[in-house]
């Protein structure tokens, strides 16, 4: 394939062979360097039916299942246009979550090291069940499942504040438990609270930059501020989701004419049986993600206000693999799309009608994690924002964990780590170093991309000071 290099951070892929659309990838051409494969990835997005615009990719692009992982693909729900859980990915509405204290690092760092014991003991983590919830049964995982955030803080697990602050309000509306397997809520039921493993992560930072003082302000930021961000998911329950349902859709697709080029791209048309039981169940799962991080917070609160006094107040959760409905313009017609996005945020500009009256004029905060001790960032959307409103959701894997393991021993790099300054609480120097730093592509290339590719701007930077690995 010819990738043409439209402008400076935006890359072209013409339609060919069966290409409903082009290609368009937002990177510098050091980051695409290793992106060939994912790049194929692209190309075959662009053959769903009823995509429209463009197969789009982010400058954290790397290979993924079905989709590449920072895909971002919009189908036109009422001509025809399909919905495909390779474009949402197995960790349904995984995400970051970031809260600001109201303390900076000077009144922190003593008590440092009892935080980081603390929360040690206390998020549950790893590949198995255990949370900080032990639910009474079914009937509170199918409340959790309908509403999200906002039933974790009925039952006093946060404030008000955290459902303002939280996309669609704390919980996705149209969530069908009744498209939940047995076997997905037999994994979720013991996991409501928990971290998980691999790149996910509760970690203690400083807000180090600011570049741009007022919109830093509004979202409740400033230099030298203490935060948290977690990064998690909907654990096993996502993952079951997602393989139940692409099952599904994998059997019936010759029925609705449909064929793919990898069978990992199995759709079905969003308003049909199947496309809406997947939506339903989805949802469901995202509303599962959006009460774990709300947990997670719960607890970190409490130790925070133990230790130091400190209160932890939410500058915004948002997920990164969610397929939604969405009104955008295309081709100058507003209409109904099925937007994937897919290891990508969205990004709302200023004004937008879906963001709380309180961060309007400022535009969506965009929470970007990096990997252990390099930065985070958090951003902003911009008017125009192309990509339907997305940006990029991360650094981007170049490793993979079997390669990274072998690169570095976890010991040593937990060793560095300190070195460094960063308190490392690790579930296992094994997990610790499948997310060594060399594993990513540098996250601040990836937000500069982003920013030059006109996807967003760059509100903060933070740094690490504790990480609590999955």
């Amino acid at each position: 394939m010819e990738l043409v290099e439209e402008r400076p951070y935006r890359f072209r892929i013409e339609p060919h062979g069966p290409m409903r659309v082009p290609g368009v990838v937002f990177a510098s051409r050091g980051l695409l360097r290793d992106a060939e494969k994912s790049l194929e990835q692209v190309v075959n997005v662009a053959t769903l039916p009823g995509i429209v615009g463009a197969s789009y990719a982010m400058p954290d692009i790397h290979w993924g299942y079905g989709f590449p992982i920072g895909g971002v693909a919009a189908t036109d729900v009422d001509d025809g246009g399909v919905v495909s859980p390779g474009g949402v990915g197995f960790d349904i509405s995984c995400g970051v979550r970031l809260l600001a204290a109201d303390s900076d690092r000077q009144t922190l760092e003593p008590a440092l090291p009892e935080i980081m014991d603390a929360l040690d003991r206390a998020i549950p983590r790893g590949a198995g069940p255990g949370g900080v919830w032990r639910l009474s049964g079914p009937g509170q995982l199918e409340e959790i499942l309908e509403g999200g955030s906002r039933y974790a803080v009925t039952h006093g697990h946060g404030e008000e504040r955290d459902l303002t602050r939280c996309e669609d309000g704390g919980a996705v509306a149209e969530a069908d438990g009744a498209q939940v397997s047995g076997r997905a809520r037999e994994r979720g039921l013991g996991q409501v609270g928990s971290l998980g493993s691999a790149n996910h992560f509760l970690e203690i930072q400083q807000v180090t930059e600011v570049y741009d003082e007022r919109v830093a302000a509004g979202f409740g930021l400033a230099l030298g501020q203490v935060c948290v961000m977690i990064h998690c998911g909907s654990r096993g329950l996502g993952h079951q989701i997602c393989t139940d349902h692409v099952r599904a859709m994998d059997r019936v697709m010759n029925r609705y004419g449909i064929t793919v080029p990898d069978r990992q791209l199995a759709c079905a048309p969003v308003d049909s049986p199947e496309g809406r039981a997947y939506l339903g169940a989805m949802a469901a799962a995202a509303n599962y993600g959006r009460a774990n991080r709300q947990l997670l917070s719960d607890a970190t609160r409490r130790i925070f206000r133990r230790a130091t006094g400190a209160r932890l107040s939410l500058v915004y959760d948002v997920s990164h693999n969610l397929a939604k409905i969405e009104t955008h313009t295309v081709d100058g017609t507003r209409r109904r799309l099925c937007v994937h996005r897919k290891g990508a945020t969205r990004a709302f500009p200023p004004a937008h009608p879906e963001l709380p009256e309180e961060l309007r004029e400022f535009g969506q905060p965009v929470l970007i994690p990096g990997t252990m001790g390099t930065a985070s960032y958090v951003l902003a959307g911009v008017p125009g924002g192309d990509a339907f409103h997305s940006t990029c959701h991360g650094a981007g894997r170049v490793m993979s964990r079997h390669q990274a393991a072998r690169a570095v021993a976890g010991a040593e790099l937990r060793a560095r780590l300190e070195r460094g300054g960063i308190a490392v609480r690790p579930r296992s120097l094994r997990g610790l170093a499948e997310e060594t730093p060399e594993a990513y592509k540098d996250v601040s290339a990836v937000v500069a991309a982003s920013e030059g590719a006109g996807l967003c701007r760059t509100v903060a930077r933070l740094v690490p000071l504790g990480v609590v690995k999955g």
